[in-house]
């Protein structure tokens, strides 16, 4: 199970989002797949933090995995993860955080 949460600096966790069916997983693009420069890299058993300048290319990158979709509950999920990437877009010293387990 991933769960996506906006954390502080001070490693204070705020909005979240958890993900207990792994749809984000399947989801995610391969490694090999060039095209993406940060999704292929979240670690769906250990932590993946993304840092405010590095949130437009995750949002565009989300957004394309998207368009693959399938099921409401995936589209739901993304939407979710990009409400909290556009928020620590926003502020300073925030960060995005996959945790997997």
């Amino acid at each position: 199970m991933l769960e996506i949460y906006i954390q502080t600096e001070f490693g204070e966790k705020h909005e979240s989002v958890e993900d207990p069916a792994n749809l984000l997983v399947r989801l995610l693009p391969p490694a090999s797949d060039r095209s993406f420069r940060f999704l292929p890299f979240i670690d769906p058993y250990g932590d993946t933090i993304f840092n405010r300048l590095q949130m437009d290319e995750l949002i565009l990158e989300l957004h394309r995995i998207q368009l693959e979709a399938v099921s409401a509950r995936e589209v739901e999920l993304l939407e979710q993860i990009k409400s909290l990437a556009e928020r620590a877009k926003r502020d300073v010293h925030l960060y995005l955080k996959f945790e997997g387990d």
